[in-house]
C-alpha cells in the first residue's frame, strides 16, 4: 500500500469544489476515449449519462438500500439479448454514472477518481456485451 501524502496549505484545497455533473461527464468521455479502439467501436451507440443519483424506481427495482449503493447502471438491451425482443419503440442503450455515489466511494477508497470512473464505465458497458469480469478487467487494463 502506498504512503499517504501530507496535505499542506500550499496545496490550496480551500478553493476546490467537488466535480459537478459536467465535470464527471467530461471525465467519462475522456475515460471512454482511452478504452481500446475495438471496444469503443463495438459500443458506439451507447449513450453515457451522468446524474447525481439513480431514480427511486431503479433503486426499488434493484433492491438497493440507499441511493449510494449504485455507482452506475446499464439500461437497455445488451448485445447478448439483441434480436430476442421486438425492435419497435426501443430506447437507446444507456450507461448511467451516478455522481454522488461515485464521489462517496472515491472519498472512502485509495483509488483515483479517473480510475473509478473508468472501472464503472467498463463494467456497465461490459453488460452491453455480456462480458465476463475477466474480460472487463482486460479491457480496463488496456485503457491508454
Amino acid at each position: 500500500m502506498g504512503q499517504s501524502r501530507r496535505i499542506t496549505m500550499k496545496d490550496n484545497w480551500s478553493g476546490r469544489l467537488a466535480p459537478n455533473l459536467d465535470d464527471l461527464e467530461d471525465m467519462a468521455q475522456l475515460a471512454f476515449a482511452r478504452l481500446p479502439d475495438t471496444f469503443r467501436a463495438l459500443c458506439a451507440e451507447v449513450v453515457i449519462r451522468v446524474t447525481d443519483f439513480p431514480t427511486d424506481e431503479v433503486l426499488e427495482e434493484l433492491g438497493a438500500e440507499t441511493p449510494f449503493d449504485l455507482l452506475g447502471l446499464f439500461q437497455g438491451v445488451g448485445l447478448a439479448q439483441d434480436g430476442a425482443t421486438a425492435q419497435t419503440g426501443q430506447m437507446p442503450n444507456m450507461v448511467f454514472l451516478y455522481r454522488r455515489p461515485i464521489l462517496d466511494y472515491w472519498a472512502e477508497n485509495e483509488e483515483t477518481l479517473g480510475d473509478i470512473i473508468t472501472h464503472v464505465l467498463v463494467h456497465e458497458i461490459g453488460h452491453h456485451f455480456g462480458l465476463s469480469d475477466q474480460d472487463m478487467e482486460e479491457v480496463e487494463a488496456r485503457a491508454d
